[in-house]
């Protein structure tokens, strides 16, 4: 026992050292990941090693075999994707959560984690005002959770229609359209795809300029096959302006033809956890099911998603399993294995109950709203940089730019071009991490500030970078 407690302690205190070295402030770290895919091949694509080694020899070997292939989405300067960081209780927690090691698939492998579990889904339905009657899941990602609350409406559609999907699987079953915008995630298609409902049956309606899904195209679509089993997918929060559906309007339309109502709302449902924002959201507790993440806004360490079914009967019947081999609690616990897809799985929510505790109620309002004013601030003082232009101011955290060539004469694919490359030269600097995309036929930069570490000071660093960077691919294109 003493030389486990031993050999643990000496790799522990090690890691200990090394995670403060990546998390203490660094002015000079680059943002992002420099090292080339062939060192890192070099450094860590290893023959297996017949003996064992020491787990201090191992780590330390780790640890600088990745040095510069690790990008900095922990820092305040990343502003990438949709990629939170990490509270401090949060990942304290995370590092419990692995050295308790518990299987929190059953409450009788874990009662603490299924208790932790079943009391962070109350408190994340208290702050994201979704009704309190609804079931949950902790799963790995709104990936996941759109799986979860799909399997849920696939069951309770098909029903309906006098067919037991679990038993007698979709081969002869009534074929379910999906119905949702130009501006859904594709996270959305690959959980059609592992339900088995196929990509064909989605149907893309048009978006108006704002980016919300069109409550006429919508109409005329559920007219168009009214006995159809359907399911409405809506956005809280689309990837490219933030845009929010207008949930008191369709959802009440999609209910109107007993369509199943599904909204995406991986980061933009945390907007109902501030007043000043919660008006975008209105009328979306009416639906059927929701997914948030818990990894982007709520700063949770990965892996942290949540899904959320109005209909529990529905949302149980998709998952749940009895065998006699395992351990169910007949005393009103709460078996997880029952809600989600996993079966074993990491007692995730431990991390979450303690990013919640930490913040508070009026702490997770405070991240919500600094985080907008801050993705506002980025993207309104470089649009008004020479050669640079807004396409989306955010009304949330989330904004685009895009990049003019000087070139008096220069085409739109010119300006595409010119926009890859400023958007690449601002990660050459390390300064920081802006990812591209495609928002209506033009390149933009995406602005997406999500990290609870972002500050005043970071954004005037970012400002004064991407102003230099401007001026110096400016004046190279005016000599050339």
């Amino acid at each position: 026992m003493e030389d486990n407690r031993s050999t643990f302690s000496s790799v522990l205190t090690l890691a200990l050292a090394h995670a403060l070295d990546h998390l203490s402030p660094d002015d000079h770290r680059p943002v992002n990941a420099p090292a080339s895919l062939a060192t890192l091949r070099q450094r860590l694509d290893l023959p297996l090693n017949e003996a064992g080694m020491g787990p201090k020899v191992v780590l330390n070997d780790l640890v600088s075999g990745v040095d510069g292939g690790i990008i900095d989405s922990a820092g305040g300067r990343f502003y990438g994707w949709v990629i939170g960081g990490s509270l401090p209780a949060a990942l304290a927690a995370d590092w419990l959560t692995s050295t308790w090691d518990q299987n929190a698939g059953l409450f009788a492998c874990s009662p603490a984690a299924a208790v932790v579990e079943e009391t962070a889904g109350r408190w994340l339905k208290e702050l994201l005002h979704l009704p309190t009657s609804a079931s949950f899941a902790f799963v790995t990602g709104a990936q996941m959770a759109h799986t979860t609350c799909l399997a849920a409406a696939r069951h309770a559609l098909l029903a309906r229609n006098h067919w037991d999907v679990e038993q007698n699987g979709l081969s002869g079953s009534p074929t379910i359209r999906i119905l949702t915008s130009t501006e859904k995630h594709g996270t959305v298609n690959r959980a059609v795809r592992l339900l088995g409902l196929g990509e064909k049956n989605i149907t893309t309606l048009p978006a108006d300029p704002d980016g919300r899904l069109s409550e006429e195209s919508l109409r005329q679509a559920l007219e168009a096959e009214p006995t159809t089993p359907t399911i409405v997918v809506l956005q809280a929060g689309d990837l490219n302006l933030g845009a929010f559906d207008n949930f008191a309007t369709l959802i009440p339309l999609a209910k109107k033809h007993n369509a199943w109502v599904h909204v995406d709302g991986a980061f933009g449902l945390w907007a109902a956890a501030s007043p000043s924002l919660r008006h975008l959201l209105e009328g979306v507790e009416a639906a059927d099911s929701w997914v948030v993440d818990g990894h982007k806004w709520l700063n949770v360490p990965y892996d942290s998603g949540y899904a959320f079914v109005a209909d529990r009967a529905a949302h149980r019947a998709s998952f749940a399993y009895h065998a006699t081999y395992l351990t169910h609690d007949e005393n009103n616990a709460r078996d997880q294995m029952d809600w989600n897809p996993e079966f074993s799985r990491r007692a995730r929510a431990f991390a979450t109950y303690a990013a919640i505790r930490q913040l508070g109620i009026s702490g997770v309002t405070d991240l919500i709203d600094r985080t907008c004013t801050h993705a506002n601030a980025i993207v309104t003082r470089i649009g008004a940089l020479p050669n640079a232009e807004i396409l989306g101011t955010p009304q949330i955290n989330q904004g685009l730019l895009r990049f003019h060539h000087p070139n008096p004469e220069a085409t739109e694919q010119d300006h595409d071009a010119f926009t890859n490359r400023v958007i690449a030269e601002i990660l050459a600097t390390g300064e920081a991490f802006f990812t591209g995309t495609t928002w209506r036929g033009l390149r933009a930069m995406r602005v997406s500030v999500c990290n609870w570490q972002t500050s005043s000071t970071d954004v005037n660093r970012v400002c004064r970078c991407v102003s230099k960077v401007l001026e110096k691919m400016s004046a190279n294109e005016r000599t050339n």
